[in-house]
């Protein structure tokens, strides 16, 4: 009998992190923003990209494990309450204090909150749909995340080119207390354990069982999660430091249509994400993860295109176009490969794990991003006058991961 997946509490589930993820998405693309539009240094806006991922990679696995202990619905309310408080705070105060450590500071903290919202989710899911609607639940939650960054940085491009910082800052304050009040009405299934020990030793004999079972029981879902985080130190790191940059500072653009052109970009990539969540649901069932290299492959390409585009002179809105088109087909074939892979360690997770295996996954394949970021913000500093080299470097590079990824998606069962 088929079971009906947009049941109450899943569906307010989705409903909350449009609206939350929507916050999220216009802070996550005005704040650093506001940074190289003042500072115009691509050192400085990777270094400080990178040291907001820090807390995102420590507060993952941590966020896990109360995932799996505490209620998660409380988890979600009081994250969302306490990012809204947080934004309150830079309001009043980013015009009085220092830019760069003051936005270090919230990035930190707002990066640490997600960090520990995700896995919270994912963990959840399992709890509100059939094991047979996993590939479909995780398309949703998907898409919904894509949907909520083709929105915030599209909207966000159009309010700071025209109003600058301030209505972004009131607009996702407004996102997340309202997506707080109503997770608080959302009910799931949560079976209280009884603490044995104090919290250090549960954080501990939980970080040890899970890397016991990426490590040793499924050593194959530990080798997927190192791959991917070489996968984002070369790959993803480069999209997120280099687009920004030769949007607003190489294309020619003035600094308020570079602002909005960026936030199309960004837009672009969630319609590119939202794609891949829709293609997931439709031809999930049908893909063989044994040859799931392909995507990486595929993934690779248009690097090419990109760094064509800067070396060949042409319009600015010509270059604009080619790399917005190569990064929408990249996102769309990276989010296929991402959900196949998070409902493979779904499955073969038992439940009472499933929230810390899941947040030192994400722990682990994005320790990739801060170092990425640190570098490609140096190299676009040291060769801001021939960045195509950047990325027909990592062309190359990735050329090597994709060789590596076959023998690791061989071994793994359809």
């Amino acid at each position: 009998m088929k079971t009906k997946l947009f049941k109450k509490d899943f569906t307010m589930v989705i409903i909350g992190q449009i609206i939350s993820l929507f916050g999220n998405n216009i802070l996550r693309y005005a704040l650093p923003l506001y940074l190289l539009n003042v500072t115009h240094s691509a050192a400085l806006y990777g270094i400080v990209q990178a040291m907001a991922f820090v807390p995102m990679l420590l507060f993952s696995p941590i966020g896990g494990i109360f995932a799996d202990r505490v209620n998660k619905r409380h988890i979600m309310v009081c994250l969302d309450f306490s990012t809204a408080i947080l934004i309150l705070f830079y309001t009043l105060t980013y015009q009085h204090l220092n830019l760069v450590a003051l936005l270090i500071v919230v990035l930190m903290i707002l990066y640490g909150i997600q960090g520990a919202y995700q896995p919270t989710v994912q963990a959840s899911l399992p709890a509100l749909v059939t094991s047979d609607q996993l590939m479909t639940g995780n398309a949703l939650i998907n898409m919904v995340s894509s949907l909520s960054g083709i929105l915030g940085p599209v909207l966000g491009g159009v309010i700071f080119g025209f109003w600058g910082l301030g209505p972004i800052l009131i607009l996702s304050i407004i996102c997340f207390t309202f997506s707080a009040i109503m997770e608080i009405f959302i009910h799931i299934p949560f079976e209280k354990r009884v603490p044995e020990k104090g919290i250090l030793s549960i954080v501990k004999s939980d970080m040890k069982e899970s890397y016991h079972f990426i490590h040793r029981e499924h050593a194959e879902i530990g080798h997927i999660a190192l791959l991917l985080t070489a996968v984002n130190m070369v790959f993803s790191a480069l999209i997120i430091i280099g687009l920004p940059i030769i949007v607003n500072e190489h294309l020619g653009f003035d600094q308020s249509l570079g602002n909005q052109m960026y936030g199309y970009a960004e837009g672009a990539l969630a319609v590119g994400g939202l794609t891949g969540a829709l293609l997931s649901g439709v031809i999930g069932k049908k893909l063989d993860i044994r040859k799931s290299g392909i995507f990486i492959l595929l993934c690779t390409v248009p690097l090419i295109p990109m760094g064509l585009a800067l070396l060949i002179p042409m319009n600015h809105f010509v270059a604009y176009f080619i790399l917005v088109i190569s990064c929408l087909f990249m996102m769309i074939l990276s989010t296929i490969l991402s959900i196949e892979l998070i409902t493979y360690v779904q499955r073969r997770t038992p439940s009472s794990l499933l929230g810390k295996v899941m947040a030192l996954l994400t722990c682990l394949v994005m320790c990739g991003n801060p170092l990425g970021q640190v570098l490609y913000g140096l190299l676009f500093e040291k060769f801001s006058g021939c960045i195509y080299y950047i990325f027909f470097g990592a062309f190359l590079i990735c050329l090597v991961l994709w060789r590596m990824s076959n023998k690791i998606f061989k071994s793994l069962e359809s």
